[in-house]
């Protein structure tokens, strides 16, 4: 059994994760948070709301997840969201084409249907379940459709990410922070993408949490206010130049990356320090940890750099759990053009800037009369024609200009082209957004594996050294989660089912409670099971109530890493407690040390 294996075990068992629709034989690519799953999730959450929300100041904000048809024609997705997908001809069951050719191309995600189909073709690649013929490679859109309300009159889809919800709501946004750039929006919630064949547990699902901030930026300055902050800081990056070259990833510090040009500007460089920052502090292995490039021919159409931070994952190599773009302005351009809606954001010049240029100025004396009611709006069409061209001497003649999506003919008497001179207060720009889109579910397993062990014990003094209570020895299977994303973070337990004991352990629990503190109580079995359980679960404190507790007020303390013990008042349990989980307190000034 590999570590895969022994993780998703594990989670099943002590209920982090289930799957799905389990009484009905289950359907591949959807899991269950159980109990102690959903805690973790939830800590995560917040982990990196603390980060995104509360400390870089992007406020949140929750969008339906279905959407109707206009935001995903508009976003791309409609016409370009699919994978290649190729059927067995003797068992019917379907893959992923791009997979299947892994050993046999580079970069396959970036091949076409035929080539996919060739590769297949040439190389004899069979069906990896039976082993029988596959046939032709075509595109599967992804995304799950729906209608909305009676009759099917409107199509709808459920969403495939959460970002488009936060480009379709610029307009509120931008009042919502004055109109200022840069701001931020960040959002939490579920996406759904119909996988062809999700093979990998909750690496790839279809129904998955996404964690995701959109951050509008000015487009003619990415410098970020507080890059000074995070100059020095060093991550391990496989740039694009380093896998064209047959090279490792190396350690370099952002403010380097930034001024060699690997990554394109402050802004990106920043979103990946903090990306760092919430992978460290939810518990992912700096060791297994790297920062990749996407290569030039991998490069998304819309991105000008784009990074993924990925995992080393006992089964399945690297994995990308967190993809951190410049997306420019491609969505907001585009989501402009179909909704008709202008995204722009009016930016002020620092000092006003004269100009003279070739304007157009019409002659609302005979245009008034001319047009009456659409007066306006061919006067507003008239100026935002190309002067220049018209300033043509060969252009002094009748031109034609679309108004409500009529074709109108202004002769030359109506409209003058003149050179003026104007003082430009700014312009209007559509602004560039840096996107961190976080995997949640990914991250998830990510933090169970890396925290995953299994340790030889040899006789652990489970109560203060009385030969009475000491195991023999035997393995232990520990759960090393941060104390911050314990699902459970201090177990207490009474020595023995004795009311004299369990009155104090729940005095002890009640405490916790109101210091928030999650706890759980534990009386059954003996105290190197009970222990063994909550190592197994990641809690990192046990609390044990004893008799020395009624004659000194004490009580033990055991730190689930190094499986050491202190004896710490119990009216200041709750604060101490407390302060091991959320303010990093060493273990050894909790209380004092049992030899």
């Amino acid at each position: 059994m590999d570590i895969y294996d022994s993780v998703i075990e594990l989670a099943k068992r002590r209920g982090f994760l289930w799957n799905s629709f389990e009484i009905y034989g289950g359907t591949a690519g959807f899991y269950d948070y159980g109990p102690l799953g959903a805690m973790l999730k939830r800590r995560i959450e917040n982990i990196w709301r603390d980060i995104y929300v509360i400390n870089e100041g992007y406020y949140e904000i929750e969008v339906p997840t279905i959407g109707i048809e206009d935001v995903f024609v508009a976003s791309g997705h409609v016409g370009g969201f699919s994978d290649p997908l190729t059927e067995c001809g003797k068992c019917h069951e379907s893959f992923r084409a791009d997979h299947l050719v892994e050993d046999f191309a580079s970069n396959p995600d970036t091949l076409t249907r035929d080539e996919l189909s060739i590769i297949i073709k040439e190389n004899n690649i069979r069906c990896p379940d039976c082993g029988g013929e596959l046939g032709g490679v075509y595109e599967f859109n992804l995304m799950f459709s729906t209608s909305i309300g009676p009759g099917s009159k409107r199509i709808g889809y459920l969403r495939p990410e959460t970002a488009q919800g936060m480009f379709v709501d610029f307009p509120r946004l931008l009042r919502f922070y004055r109109e200022k750039l840069p701001f931020g929006v960040t959002q939490i919630g579920k996406a759904y993408r119909n996988e062809i064949s999700p093979r990998q547990g909750i690496i790839r699902l279809r129904e998955f949490t996404q964690a995701e901030a959109e951050i509008f930026v000015d487009p003619r300055d990415k410098s970020h206010p507080r890059f000074d902050s995070i100059r020095d800081y060093t991550l391990s990056l496989y740039s694009d130049h380093n896998q064209s070259s047959g090279q490792d990833q190396v350690g370099m510090s952002l403010g380097n990356a930034v001024d060699q040009g690997i990554i394109a500007h402050q802004f990106l460089a920043y979103a990946l320090a903090m990306t760092h920052q919430f992978l460290m502090r939810v518990g992912v292995s700096p060791e297994r940890l790297r920062f990749r490039q996407h290569m030039k021919d991998e490069m998304a159409h819309y991105a000008i750099d784009c990074w993924d931070a990925e995992i080393l994952s006992d089964r399945f190599g690297w994995v990308e759990i967190v993809g951190i773009a410049d997306r420019t302005d491609y969505d907001l351009n585009a989501h402009s053009r179909v909704s008709k809606t202008d995204l722009s954001v009016y930016v002020e010049y620092d000092e006003p800037r004269i100009v003279e240029k070739v304007a157009v100025k019409p002659d609302m004396g005979k245009i008034g009369p001319a047009f009456k009611g659409k007066a306006k709006a061919v006067m507003d069409a008239l100026k935002s024609l190309d002067a220049v061209n018209l300033s043509n001497p060969s252009s002094n003649k009748m031109i034609s200009i679309q108004v409500d999506g009529e074709q109108v003919d202004i002769p030359p008497d109506m409209y003058k082209v003149q050179q003026v001179t104007e003082t430009i207060h700014g312009e209007n720009i559509v602004p560039h957004v840096i996107e961190p889109s976080f995997g949640i579910d990914r991250i998830i397993y990510a933090v169970l594996e890396h925290a995953f062990r299994e340790e030889e014990v040899q006789g652990e003094d489970e109560m203060r050294g009385k030969d009475d209570v000491k195991g023999e020895d035997e393995g232990r299977i520990v759960l090393g989660l941060k104390s911050e994303v314990a699902p459970v973070q201090a177990a207490v337990l009474p020595l023995l089912t004795r009311k004299e004991l369990i009155g104090p352990a729940r005095d002890i629990e009640s405490a916790l409670k109101k210091k928030g503190v999650m706890v759980a109580y534990d009386d059954s079995g003996t105290i190197g099971r009970r222990y063994r359980r909550n190592d197994e679960i990641g809690t990192p404190y046990s609390i044990t109530v004893d008799y020395d507790t009624l004659e000194d007020g004490t009580v033990t303390i055991r730190d689930r890493d190094s499986m050491k013990q202190v004896r710490s008042p119990i009216d200041t349990i709750a604060d101490t407690v407390h302060d091991l989980v959320y303010n990093h307190t060493r273990f050894e000034d909790a209380g004092t040390p049992i030899e």
